[in-house]
């Protein structure tokens, strides 16, 4: 598929998709769903990507749903309007949570409305000081909906959720990080270097062992205790089978062996 409104580009093991509407800071428009749809389907089994950093072209990230082409055009076309919809939620939502590699929401500039469900669906997020965000769809009279609030109310504290959704008060990539919604912000003029060092860091584990993290996280953390003991048994025996013995017969030795700490850094991989 050729693409118009995102770009990928891989190196050393990372694939970079951005958002490439940057005359429209990047608002997610119908042709962009579909390609998203698309480019993440053929991502989750290319080998090449070990890990998937999303971001944006020019001053913006994401500056939400395109509030022309999404909504107003499509009002009177109610058969096209569910499809897109659905699209967007599809990759937005569940593709993206279930990613089978470590996925990096690289906020680089303006992120607005439906582009926190994108960074709030992604493992890690880091964010530019400089960069804007805003829960604006109460200053168009609408509501965070659908996605977005499902993917960031357990990121978020009560108080602060319901401060940026009731007021659409725009805040920065620091604010960000003291909320809790990206995991750390640099400044702007560093954050492609801390993005790429960020992902070396990723690429240096076992690959199975960060698959079977992503799952133990994502499901355990809605599991009790019973289910919890259970569900760790089992993938501690599909990890083993999976990766032959590695973290055992790899992992363990090495460390016996004297060869490394596992507290300061990872075996070593064939």
């Amino acid at each position: 598929m050729e693409y118009k409104a995102i770009e990928l580009r891989r190196q050393d093991g990372v694939t970079w998709l951005n958002f490439n509407r940057p005359e429209k800071k990047n608002a997610m428009n119908p042709t962009l769903h579909r390609e998203m749809h698309h480019a993440l389907s053929e991502l989750d089994a290319d080998d090449e990507t070990r890990v998937l950093i999303i971001t944006g072209k020019g001053d913006s990230f994401c500056a939400g749903e395109d509030l022309k082409e999404y909504f107003y055009d499509l009002k009177d076309k109610p058969g096209e309007a569910e499809r897109i919809r659905k699209i967007s939620y599809e990759w937005r939502g569940k593709m993206l949570r279930l990613f089978t590699r470590p996925t990096i929401a690289v906020v680089n500039g303006y992120c607005f409305g439906g582009a926190f469900a994108v960074v709030g669906n992604c493992d890690l997020a880091i964010a530019a000081e400089e960069a804007k965000f805003g829960l604006s769809e109460i200053n168009f009279g609408n509501f965070p909906g659908g996605l977005v609030p499902r993917a960031i109310m357990d990121l978020l504290r009560w108080r602060e959720l319901m401060y940026y959704s009731l007021t659409g008060e725009p805040f920065d990539g620091k604010r960000a990080a003291e909320i809790g919604l990206v995991n750390y912000a640099v400044p702007k003029a560093n954050l492609e270097e801390a993005a790429a060092k960020l992902a070396a860091k990723l690429i240096e584990k076992d690959p199975i062992a960060l698959k079977e993290t992503k799952e133990v996280l994502r499901v355990g953390r809605h599991m009790n205790d019973e289910e919890t003991w259970y569900w760790a048994q089992a993938k501690t025996h599909e990890t083993t089978q999976l990766q032959k013995g590695g973290w055992l017969d790899k992992g363990i030795k090495q460390f016996t062996d004297k060869q490394y700490r596992p507290g300061f850094g990872a075996f070593k991989k064939d």
